[in-house]
């Protein structure tokens, strides 16, 4: 099985990328969050330092490009080439009401003859590299639709006339969000009709769960993993048969990654919003642990965050 993790906006940026890859079982590809390209300035500051090369050391990144412009992705894939990318991902599935208000993400779905024209575009100017060749390569993580899941059936049809890198569905339409259950019979239909790689997303966040996707899609060689990878950084080396997090382990990791924002960031607030963004996924581990997250949630300064998180692991072995 090959595990890919998924582009989290606020989230798996360059430097919690490194951290997981540097002191956790790596994946075997990871999504930038999205590149929104601008027709002036590409990309902005934040942007090119989470794609620059040296800032993605070891691992195979996809740049995730956000456009419902096919100019602006083909200047933005051509900016990505010069950097030396040879993949990038369109993004038809973010549900933000921000971006779907836009015609963008998982807005371009209910937008079927726009996105027919946009995709004709793209795939002209970056047609399939031939067999051993080089070129760019384009795979696109989509939604089922924005309303109802019979929508997938007309952009299954149309996404099987272009050469796609890969297709990743979350099936789930626009109006889910993150809820309800993925429906696993839309995703079966992708499988059986796709002449491209269907990888999945949605979902996975323990070993059971992969069990159970395991036995319905035996034949699925690629899975995305996002906020059950976040939630317990160990998922994958679990997965392959290896221990669960240790509470060392999560020390280690939470301090390289409040070091590593204190060199990138302006100062101490920064650097605390960004370590609370991601116990909102972490706290999972901790079910019983109501007091200290509500303290870790509240802290206005960084030695009160660590107390409480210092408090709280305690109860990991």
């Amino acid at each position: 099985m090959r595990y890919y993790l998924a582009p989290m906006e606020g989230i798996t940026g360059y430097i919690y990328r490194r951290a997981q890859h540097d002191l956790f079982c790596a994946f075997d590809k990871y999504f930038s969050p999205f590149l929104a390209p601008r027709q002036k300035k590409v990309f902005n500051s934040r942007e090119t330092r989470d794609i620059l090369p040296e800032n993605n050391g070891g691992m195979y990144l996809v740049p995730q490009l956000l456009t419902n412009r096919a100019e602006d992705f083909i200047r933005a894939a051509k900016k990505l080439e010069e950097y030396g990318y040879h993949e990038v991902n369109l993004n038809l599935g973010c549900p933000s009401g921000t971006v779907v208000s836009k015609g963008k993400g998982a807005g371009f779905l209910g937008q079927p003859q726009l996105l027919e024209r946009f995709l004709e575009e793209i795939f002209s100017a970056f047609p399939a590299p031939k067999s051993g060749g080089s070129g760019l390569e384009i795979s696109i993580k989509t939604r089922l639709g924005m309303e109802d899941a019979e929508e997938f059936s007309r952009l299954m049809e149309l996404y099987r006339r272009y050469p796609l890198k890969e297709l990743i569905v979350h099936p789930r339409v626009r109006e889910d969000y993150y809820e309800n259950h993925p429906d696993w019979d839309a995703f079966d239909r992708a499988l059986s009709e796709a002449p491209f790689p269907v990888v999945y997303n949605g979902d996975l966040f323990t070993i059971e769960d992969m069990a159970r996707f395991q036995e319905r899609f035996p034949s699925v060689e690629t899975v995305m993993l996002g906020r059950g990878a976040v939630a317990d950084p160990s998922l994958i080396r679990q997965l392959k048969g290896g221990a669960p997090l240790s509470r060392k382990e999560l020390e280690r990791f939470l301090d390289r990654l409040a070091g590593d924002y204190a060199e990138a960031l302006s100062g101490e607030r920064d650097v605390l919003f960004k370590l609370k963004e991601l116990w909102s996924y972490l706290g999972k581990l901790f079910p019983e642990g109501g007091a200290e997250l509500k303290r870790i949630r509240k802290a206005g300064q960084l030695s009160e965050y660590r107390a409480a998180v210092s408090s709280l692991l305690r109860s990991l072995g």
